[in-house]
C-alpha cells in the first residue's frame, strides 16, 4: 500500500463555483504512482464546501450559485451567528449541505473522473480567503 498526504493552499477565490480539478492534479503528483487507489480531499474550513460535477458549461456552476443561495438566503431574519457579516452563517449551512470531504477513485495512475466532471472549491463567501485542503492518495 502507497500512501502520500499533500496539505496546499488555494488562493483567495470569489463567491462561487471554482473548478480545481487541475490545481489538485497538480498538487498530488504521487497518484501516478498507484495503479488502483482513492484520492480524499478535504477542506480544512467551516464556510467553504467541495463537490464533483459537471467541468464543461460555465452555466452549470452559476446554476448551483443561484439554487443554493435561494435554499439559504442571507436574509433569514432568525440567524444568530452573524459576528462576521450576513455571509457568515449561510456560509457555514451551504458548506454542511455540500460537504468538505471527495472520494475520487485512481486508475493507472489517474483520477478517474467521468467525462464531464470536475472538482469544484464552492467558496460561500464574500471574502473568504485562502483555503487550505488535504489531499491524501493511497492504493497499490
Amino acid at each position: 500500500m502507497k500512501l502520500f498526504q499533500n496539505e496546499i493552499q488555494l488562493k483567495s477565490f470569489p463567491r462561487g463555483y471554482h473548478l480545481i480539478t487541475e490545481i489538485v492534479e497538480n498538487k498530488i503528483p504521487e497518484i501516478s504512482q498507484i495503479q488502483t487507489g482513492m484520492l480524499q480531499i478535504f477542506i480544512k474550513h467551516t464556510s467553504a464546501g467541495l463537490t464533483i460535477n459537471e467541468n464543461a458549461d460555465p452555466t452549470v456552476r452559476k446554476d448551483f450559485e443561484t439554487f443554493v443561495n435561494e435554499l439559504v438566503p442571507e436574509t433569514y431574519p432568525r440567524f444568530i451567528h452573524t459576528y462576521e457579516g450576513s455571509d457568515d452563517m449561510p456560509a457555514h449551512l451551504k458548506s454542511s449541505i455540500l460537504g468538505n470531504s471527495l472520494q475520487i477513485p485512481i486508475t493507472g495512475g489517474k483520477l478517474n473522473l467521468g467525462t464531464w466532471q470536475g472538482i469544484y472549491l464552492c467558496e460561500f463567501r464574500d471574502h473568504g480567503g485562502p483555503r487550505k485542503l488535504v489531499l491524501t492518495a493511497f492504493g497499490v
